[in-house]
């Protein structure tokens, strides 16, 4: 069967968290993964969501998702933020990442939003090789700032 691009539903959100704590392997910082099962689903799946997310199935099983929320420019308006982009290991290299990218182009022009923006880790080349194949701009212009409580 091919893969079925469909919005996340609450009972997803299990899976997406091995997903992001496989990510997070991955990205070398699996200590840094301390957000709840239930605050992330009541992020998510509350009155008033803080985020959105498209899933990718295969075969019933989720083996990626991409969340966003909105971003506000005083400049552009409404941007779309990735989050994150997370295509299992084990599922890499069959289109799951263009799929849900795709997905979320659409997203973001159907609900005009200005743009979609996302950061990178500047070692992180296939991820940088994935995006380039959308035309993007990388910018090096400016610095991650973050206040952590």
């Amino acid at each position: 069967m091919p893969p079925v691009i469909r919005r996340a539903t609450k009972e997803d959100c299990a899976r997406m968290l091995e997903l992001v704590n496989e990510l997070a392997v991955y990205e070398r910082a699996p200590q840094e993964v301390t957000v709840s099962p239930a605050h992330f689903i009541e992020s998510g799946f509350s009155t008033n969501p803080v985020w959105w997310a498209f899933v990718a199935e295969e075969n019933e099983v989720i083996n990626g998702f991409a969340l966003y929320y909105i971003r506000y420019s005083t400049w552009k308006g409404q941007k779309m933020y990735l989050e994150d982009i997370i295509v299992t290991e084990a599922a890499r290299g069959r289109g799951l990442g263009k799929l849900l990218m795709d997905a979320l182009i659409i997203e973001a022009q159907e609900k005009k939003f200005q743009g979609i923006i996302w950061q990178v880790l500047n070692w992180n080349e296939p991820a940088f090789n994935f995006y380039r194949k959308y035309n993007t701009r990388f910018d090096d212009e400016w610095v991650n700032v973050s206040l952590d409580f």
